[in-house]
């Protein structure tokens, strides 16, 4: 099945769903209380439940979890009341939340089907989100040669807004919107060159930044397969244990997150920040974060440190130069440092520039971050390796 006709039925499940909790506040308005024995109106509680079967059966299950419909009749409850006489108040409490399982099943599924449609969303916002930077690349030499109220390119900004559009069709409901969403929006409907800056320098870096946090939550679990620690350690297990971890698993994004939750819950490192520029020489995100450094005679300072991310088996000189001049699209305020990271190495001849760069007069220090460097990092952060399934 394809993307859109995935996303149709995900549009009509929560479509049913929504309907079927608009069912249930009825129907649970007419539940008899705790010392109450019958429900109120039978026939339109009858006709409610009808309504609820006949929308919740078709419902499909999520990874096995089914939509299980536990509304009793009411001479049933009416039975189970009078039952319930013979027992404690306590009997009578859990008779009153049986009742009202329904309600909890449905809140159950709700958040079973918002997982999922995170999932569904982060295969595919990602790539949509390097096709709008690369689009809008694409769009910046039409618009240095235009006037402030030209019109853009109509086909490649009718593109543009399509891939917009489908990011937005993906979230749905589950997700919320930034503050500048409605801001691209607009500007989109636009189209003239104005309209474009403001996507470039104001709209699209708040929005993508957001995305890269919205696509991902505490909530989601890390896989496990295991029943029993206890009874894995019981087993007495042996062998090699894998150093080099599997950088081929994770895209360029999911490496870049990877690079910002390190700094990010790393002592010392304070305010990451995503940092986007469609002038950057390519489609990756730089990071910016503020050291501290703490001394306790001088008292402590600050420095700002651009990271840049490449997923790469290699950084050779001329990448390395491009990283450094791009520094000046993130100032002010003064870059002090700029860490290159990367899942290979760097070449011999990138190694010697960088030194010779480093015992120089610039203001500017340059650090390398190969695979080997952040195989150690990690090596004190097990569950970034198990979230980004890092271990061979």
């Amino acid at each position: 099945m394809n993307l859109n006709d995935t996303l149709k039925q995900f549009e009509a499940v929560e479509a049913n769903l929504a309907k079927l909790d608009e069912i249930w506040k009825q129907i649970a308005k007419m539940l008899p209380s705790i010392n109450d024995f019958q429900v109120d109106d039978q026939d339109a509680y009858l006709q409610f439940v009808r309504s609820f079967e006949h929308i919740a059966k078709p419902m499909p299950k999520i990874d096995g979890f089914e939509l299980k419909i536990t509304l009793a009749h009411p001479d049933e409850i009416f039975r189970m009341k009078v039952f319930s006489l013979d027992g404690e108040l306590t009997d009578r409490a859990a008779l009153d939340s049986d009742l009202h399982q329904q309600g909890e099943i449905l809140a159950d599924y709700r958040f079973r089907l918002g997982t999922k449609r995170r999932e569904l969303a982060r295969q595919a916002v990602h790539e949509l989100c390097a096709e709008v930077e690369a689009k809008l690349r694409e769009l910046k030499e039409s618009a240095e040669h235009l006037k402030h109220n030209a019109p853009m390119p109509k086909e490649k900004w009718k593109e543009l807004s399509v891939l917009f559009k489908s990011i937005d069709a993906l979230l749905g409901k589950t997700f919320g919107r930034p503050r500048r969403w409605n801001d691209m929006a607009r500007h989109l409907s636009f189209g003239v060159k104005t309209d474009y800056d403001d996507i470039v320098n104001h709209d699209w870096p708040e929005v993508r930044e957001w995305l890269d946090g919205a696509l991902y939550t505490d909530s989601d679990p890390v896989p496990v397969t295991a029943t029993d620690l206890g009874d894995l350690v019981a087993s007495k297990p042996h062998g090699p244990v894998a150093t080099e971890l599997n950088w081929q698993v994770l895209t360029p994004a999911d490496f870049e997150r990877l690079v910002f939750n390190l700094i990010d819950q790393t002592k010392n490192y304070e305010n990451p920040k995503w940092l986007t520029h469609t002038n950057a020489p390519d489609r990756g995100r730089d990071l910016s974060v503020d050291r501290m450094l703490r001394d306790s005679l001088a008292g402590s300072r600050k420095q700002r440190v651009i990271l840049a991310c490449k997923h790469t088996d290699s950084v050779n000189l001329k990448t390395v130069a491009e990283l450094v001049a791009q520094m000046k699209l993130w100032e002010p305020p003064r870059v002090d440092e700029l860490i290159i990271v990367t899942t290979g190495r760097f070449t011999t001849d990138a190694i010697d520039w960088i030194e010779k760069h480093n015992n120089g007069s610039n203001v500017l220090r340059l650090e390398m971050w190969p695979d080997s460097q952040l195989e150690r990092l990690l090596a004190r952060r097990p569950e970034l390796i198990a979230e980004f399934r890092l271990r061979s």
